[in-house]
This record gives structure tokens, C-alpha cells and sequence, in this order.
């Protein structure tokens, strides 16, 4: 494939809880789909480029104000970032795209909904409407030997351990795990990439251990598909509250707060609907005098 070369390409540095994303205006450059997996991958190399977990490309949409498209390091393509939209709604007001506090972005999930919260226009906080979780198997998808509608509590074997994990998609699937102590970083490295790539997850899988503190609190972390160890993420914290609530252990309808490696995030199961609240930080912008992918 023949290679192209940007000039003076712009970007921008966010973080969601140090889950970190590099931001490109696409409306500007207009870097074709069959080129977006490439640059994804030399941008977040990490001590080679800027490094970061993901590319998000701010895009034109047919049905909606604007469209997210999201790269990880391994060039695949991510359905939802629940970090990376709250990023995303941030680096759109505050670069002036869309100066409004309430934003409808398409994703492949579908539309969803950033409120912003503004202090002397700048955006502090920002609430994504998720939408409504998936938990269809075939759906999601999880492929079990004896099929099921719903995969909760279903049993998995990675290495010398049995795990339960309840199977949930928020736009792309997750593997929620509970645990009764926090998970170290070996056994999260270890169990994490086993649990990710078994033969149950055709199309691979977040995983998410998660301590429960009480009705409204909990502590997770993550391995993230295509990525590895992260501080954070959007849309496992919403899988975990979900499943959470399916077995009983959150109230829904209930905030609930979970701790996440690089921060908290607010999440609420309405039934039809999870809302998840936090923070999105800008950590520089900056310019590529030239590359070439």
C-alpha cells in the first residue's frame, strides 16, 4: 500500500483517569479510513512516538453532529471508549467545534449524549447517556459450549485458576470478574491476557476484576483488549456496575462510585440506560513536523 506523508500534523494529549489519548481533527486532514489503523500504531508507540492507549479521529457524520472513530496501539478498532468520549467531548468545545454543553456523538456503538460541566469555559466534568448494555451472549459475543441467553456467573479456566465472569457489552465486550481482594499486577498481566484471547471471545475481551466495597462503591481493574494493563476504563466500569447489579450486589437505580487504578468514576444503572460521570484532562497539544505511514 502506498504511503503518505502529513505535514505539520496537530494533535492533542487527554487523559480520562490515565487512560491517555492523542485527538486528531480529521475535519481538517481528512486521513483516509485504510490509513487510520497505521497512524494509530506509530503514534502510540510508546519512548518512539508520543505513546498513548488510543487514537480518537474527530469525523464527519451522515446521522449526527460529529463522529468518533477510535484506534488502539495494535491498529484494531475500538466500538466505544467510555475515557476516550469524555476526552473527545472536551477537546470538541474546547477547540471550538462544537461550543455547546450538550453534544450528540456518533459512534459504532451508536449516538450517544456528553453533558459538559463548565467552569469559566472550560469543560471540568462530562456525563455520557451509554445507552443500554448488552447482554445477549451471541450478541456480546461470548460463545459457550452450552448456550445461554445471559452470561452471568458462567465459569472460565485461565491457567491454574477457575473464574466466574458475568459477559456484558457497552458497544464492545467485557468479561466482569469479582473478586474478594484487589487484583496484583502480576495476576492481572497473567490472567488478564489468558481471560482476553480464550476461545469463549471470538472477537477477543476487556477484562475487569472487580472488588465490591458496598451497595454504592467497588474497586476494579483492568486488561484491556488490544491494549493491556490500564489505569482506567469507561465502559468496564459500566460493564462491572451492570453485572454488579444483575447478581444483586449494587442497587439499581443507585449511583454507584468505583476506583479505578488512575481515579473515580460515577456510575448509575437505570435499566435502560447507564450513565457514567468523570473527569477528562488536557495534557498538551502539540504538532508532528512531518510523518510518514
Amino acid at each position: 500500500m502506498e504511503k503518505i506523508t502529513i505535514q505539520n500534523l496537530e494533535f492533542g494529549k487527554y487523559h480520562g483517569l490515565g487512560n491517555d489519548y492523542i485527538i486528531i481533527n480529521n475535519l481538517k486532514y481528512g486521513i483516509l479510513d485504510d490509513k487510520k489503523s497505521d497512524l494509530a500504531k506509530i503514534l502510540c508507540k510508546p519512548h518512539f512516538s508520543i505513546g498513548a492507549d488510543g487514537v480518537l479521529f474527530v469525523c464527519r457524520s451522515k446521522i449526527t453532529e460529529v463522529r468518533m472513530r477510535m484506534f488502539n496501539p495494535d491498529g484494531t478498532e475500538s466500538e466505544m471508549c467510555g475515557n476516550g468520549i469524555r476526552c473527545f467531548a472536551k477537546y470538541l468545545y474546547e477547540n471550538g467545534i462544537y461550543k455547546k454543553d450538550e453534544i450528540e456523538i456518533e459512534t459504532l456503538k451508536g449516538i450517544l449524549i456528553a453533558k459538559l460541566t463548565l467552569l469559566n469555559d472550560k469543560v471540568k466534568t462530562v456525563t455520557i447517556n451509554m445507552g443500554t448494555p448488552i447482554l445477549d451472549c451471541e450478541s456480546i459475543p461470548v460463545e459457550l459450549e452450552d448456550p445461554v441467553n445471559q452470561c452471568v456467573n458462567e465459569s472460565i479456566v485461565a491457567f491454574d485458576k477457575i473464574f466466574n465472569f458475568t459477559a456484558v457489552s457497552m458497544g464492545n465486550p467485557h468479561a466482569i470478574i469479582f473478586t474478594k481482594e484487589i487484583i496484583n499486577d502480576d495476576d492481572l498481566n497473567k490472567y488478564g491476557a489468558a481471560i482476553e484471547s480464550n476461545k469463549l471471545f471470538p472477537k477477543k475481551t476487556n477484562v475487569e476484576f472487580v472488588k465490591v466495597l458496598s451497595k454504592n462503591e467497588a474497586s476494579l481493574r483492568v486488561f484491556e483488549r488490544g491494549v493491556g494493563v490500564t489505569n482506567s476504563c469507561g465502559t468496564g466500569t459500566c460493564a462491572a456496575v451492570v453485572a454488579g447489579t444483575i447478581i444483586g450486589l449494587f442497587n439499581e437505580k443507585t449511583p454507584v462510585t468505583v476506583h479505578n487504578d488512575g481515579g473515580d468514576l460515577i456510575i448509575t444503572y437505570k435499566g435502560e440506560s447507564v450513565f457514567m460521570e468523570g473527569p477528562a484532562v488536557k495534557v498538551f497539544d502539540g504538532v508532528i513536523d512531518a510523518i510518514e505511514f
